[in-house]
């Protein structure tokens, strides 16, 4: 269904961590279409998926403050670069309906993130991997610590279950499906 032109690769699958967030409509819907979506693509396994969680939104306009979020994580397992999953990606949102705006907190039908790409450190060609800020974000620390807790990011010193833990966030977060 999607595809992108491929790199060179050695065959070898790599582990991917990807956050999805959406705030517009049938916000459950949305994230279950881009799930499938990302699971179509060839040679993609996946390896866990979180519950889904209701959650405040964060850093948004005013006038956003009330549009609620729904997240989940998945983990895949995928031959295809973190490039080419940033190519994916876009291709999926945009057949989804995301509109981008100078915003980039605004509304959409879905935000798809990669939180990691195996062992990679990547900060190039507009795609940084780590996510910048997924260690202060609770819709992204609660998800992911239910499938990958103990997991240590690359120069992270702590797990993501501790960094869970010693967050200092007030942002509200309440889960609403188990699986999906």
């Amino acid at each position: 269904m999607y595809s992108v032109s491929r790199d060179k690769t050695d065959g070898e699958g790599m582990e991917f961590g990807l956050s999805f967030g959406t705030n517009l409509e049938d916000r459950i819907q949305h994230l279950r279409i881009a799930r499938k979506a990302v699971l179509a693509v060839e040679g993609t396994r996946e390896c866990a998926a979180s519950p889904m969680y209701e959650t405040d939104p964060v850093d948004v306009l005013p006038e956003y403050l009330g549009m609620k979020f729904v997240n989940a994580v998945i983990i895949i397992e995928s031959e295809y670069s973190a490039k080419e999953w940033l190519e994916l990606i876009n291709l999926i949102e945009t057949a989804m309906g995301r509109v981008r705006s100078g915003d980039k907190n605004a509304p959409r039908t879905i935000d798809i993130d990669i939180l990691y790409a195996g062992d990679q450190c990547i900060d190039s060609g507009g795609l940084t991997v780590p996510h910048p800020r997924w260690t202060s974000r609770r819709f992204v620390l609660q998800p992911l610590s239910d499938v990958r807790g103990d997991m240590l990011f690359p120069q992270q010193a702590e797990s993501v279950s501790q960094l869970l833990a010693a967050l200092e966030s007030d942002e509200n977060i309440v889960k609403l499906e188990e699986t999906w």
